[in-house]
């Protein structure tokens, strides 16, 4: 079971390659660190959608990050299942992001079968080399569940809201 002290706590950096990724493999974390710190700064960053995903990552992120003193939502239109061939234009992106000074980054597991998700993590540990980061797990069809080092325990109650900003 992952603890987290979050005394210090200021900024997290949340990352996600698809419009859903960040909520389903972290939203129920977000939330729960916000429980705990609803003063944290977080900035929510998705690298690919199309016009009506992209609104409906706006409204995700918005719902996750409702009791958050301050949060920045930056919403980008790369080529969902291009991102290897795309990472000399999505590298600087993660450059700026270097200016936030995150404490904490949430990033996509490096063991993905989904090449994009495994081009943001490879993007983060290649751009956030002394900070704090945790990986995060989305379930699919093809089964690519590794083996986590951590898991990160959350209350009923939080599920259940993030079904429900799922949903």
């Amino acid at each position: 079971m992952l603890q987290i002290d979050t005394s210090n706590l200021q900024r997290v950096l949340c990352l996600g390659a698809h419009c859903d990724d960040i909520e389903i493999g972290a939203g129920a974390t977000i939330l729960r660190l916000l429980r705990q710190r609803p003063e944290l700064e977080v900035t929510w960053v998705v690298f690919s959608g199309n016009e009506i995903r992209r609104a409906e990552a706006k409204h995700a992120a918005e719902s996750f990050l409702g009791g958050c003193a301050k949060r920045a939502i930056t919403l980008h239109a790369f080529r969902d299942a291009y991102f290897p061939s795309q990472i000399e234009v999505i590298k600087p992106e993660f450059e700026k992001l270097k200016s936030f000074q995150p404490q904490l980054i949430l990033t996509h597991t490096s063991k993905d079968s989904h090449q994009d998700h495994r081009t943001v993590n490879e993007l983060t540990w290649n751009t956030f080399r002394s900070h704090t980061i945790l990986e995060y797990e989305i379930t699919k069809f093809e089964g690519d569940l590794g083996r986590p080092q951590v898991y990160a325990q959350v209350e009923k109650e939080l599920v259940d809201q993030k079904i429900k900003f799922l949903m």
